[in-house]
């Protein structure tokens, strides 16, 4: 199907986040300003023998060759199984917005390497491909993240602002929206602390709706060590890897404590947004794992003092929020729109990206 023949095209997403524990593929019909249509959407947790070989790479520069093949295969089985699961031919859809996998972020030194080949993705599915989505703002002078903010600006318009879209995932991000004001960035750890800490000391995946974090205690000293940091005083945009942070100051303490401090943690993060936010938002909505965390949404409502709620509250797909951003965005590439903006990631002007692998 040609991009111009019509505005609206339907088009797939994929994003493996910085929790690497699957994939999220969604497919959405767009023309890269608004959503007309949503189709299925699906997540696809990976095996754990593939996601403990996967995480090994993190904070790397590269991974082997097969381990960028098996893992945009798996990626590739998510697009195919969603378009038969949609009734569609590959035919049908426009773009594959393949997001890939986030190995190392140091945007103050020009690097941010995401793994997933998007060529061998086009050829697999028979699907014109876009992939490196972060490269060109980078090398812009930006951040390269946070990059689905357009995308939750195009689904916000019928909501009176400002709000807070909150994704708590690996690594929580924030997006800021008031009208046509947009801003955003990263606030700090979200999941990806409680979960390596959860899984070293129980061999559980996560903390279970914050259950554990709910019966430990919070530490205040160790708490005040962590937000001893200058990252958060630093104004946006601004962007984190998800190792920025460590839980080494918290290995003394029993599993529930650990999880309450590191819980903590975050939503101290997140009420420290509210100093870059040029007004107070008037309701907060949570995308990511972890609006599924009761304790996180208690803490942080209490926290901010509004209204703090799942996206499901306005009617958004939490767990694929972020494959829909990048079916959204591969039909921006395409069309040569701007993806980030100096107000979300830094960049001196609005910056196009993405790589095309276009059928013959």
């Amino acid at each position: 199907m040609s991009i111009n023949s019509n505005p609206f095209v339907w088009a797939v997403g994929l994003m493996s986040g910085t929790s690497m524990d699957g994939i999220d593929a969604a497919l959405i019909k767009t023309d890269g300003h608004s959503v007309q249509e949503f189709g299925p959407a699906f997540s696809y947790s990976y095996e754990p023998e593939f996601r403990e070989r996967f995480k090994r790479y993190l904070r790397k520069r590269s991974a082997p060759d097969q381990i960028v093949a098996e893992f945009t295969t798996l990626n590739a089985n998510a697009v195919n199984k969603l378009v038969r699961e949609a009734g569609f031919l590959p035919s049908d859809i426009s773009v594959v917005g393949f997001h890939g996998q986030t190995l190392f972020h140091d945007p103050d030194n020009g690097i941010t390497v995401q793994i997933g080949d998007g060529a061998l993705l086009k050829e697999l599915t028979g699907i014109a491909t876009i992939n490196d989505f972060r490269s060109n703002d980078v090398a812009g002078g930006g951040e390269g993240a946070p990059f689905a903010p357009l995308y939750h600006q195009a689904l916000s318009g019928s909501i009176e602002g400002p709000i807070a879209v909150l994704n708590l995932g690996g690594v929580g991000n924030v997006t800021y929206i008031d009208k046509d004001t947009i801003l955003a960035f990263d606030t700090g750890p979200a999941s990806a602390l409680i979960d390596d800490w959860v899984f070293d000391k129980a061999g559980l995946n996560y903390d279970d709706n914050g259950t554990l974090a709910s019966k430990g205690a919070v530490h205040q000293d160790i708490l005040s060590s962590l937000l001893d940091n200058p990252y958060f005083d630093k104004s946006p945009p601004k962007s984190l890897d998800r190792d920025d942070f460590s839980a080494l100051k918290i290995r003394g303490l029993s599993l529930e404590d650990g999880a309450a401090t590191l819980t903590a943690f975050t939503v101290h993060t997140i009420a420290k947004a509210l100093d870059h936010m040029p007004k107070k938002p008037r309701r907060w909505l949570v995308t990511g794992g972890g609006r599924k965390n009761g304790t996180f949404l208690k803490w942080i409502e209490d926290a901010v003092g509004v209204s703090v709620e799942p996206v499901e509250a306005v009617g958004w797909r939490g767990d694929e929020l972020e494959a829909e951003a990048f079916a959204f965005l591969g039909v921006r590439s395409l069309r040569k729109l701007p993806l980030s903006l100096p107000t979300t990631t830094g960049v001196t002007k609005p910056m196009t990206g993405g790589v095309l692998h276009a059928l013959p």
